[in-house]
């Protein structure tokens, strides 16, 4: 498993139109992806429930991948972060 900090810069946070890009984007990875923020967490390719951390500005997220693919599917996830969120 590989594990990475983020801190979320977007003004809104975490919110539909992005969280749809990156929900679509891991879903092209056999690895699974949850963000995790306090005792809460969600997976990646659920927008509903990734929405529901209620992520915003300012907030650190902890991202876990788990698979097969997951050292290509963690760059990818992290560089979609640095450049969308």
């Amino acid at each position: 498993m590989k594990e990475f900090k983020y801190t979320i810069t977007d003004p809104v946070g975490i919110h539909a139109r992005p969280a749809g890009v990156l929900a679509k984007e891991v879903k092209n990875f056999e690895s699974t992806v949850t963000f995790v923020k306090g005792e809460k967490s969600a997976k990646a390719s659920s927008l509903m429930k990734l929405m529901g951390l209620g992520i915003k500005q300012g907030d650190e997220v902890l991202i876990q991948v788990e698979g097969a693919d997951e050292e290509a599917c963690a760059a990818a996830v992290e560089k979609f972060l640095k450049e969308n969120m």
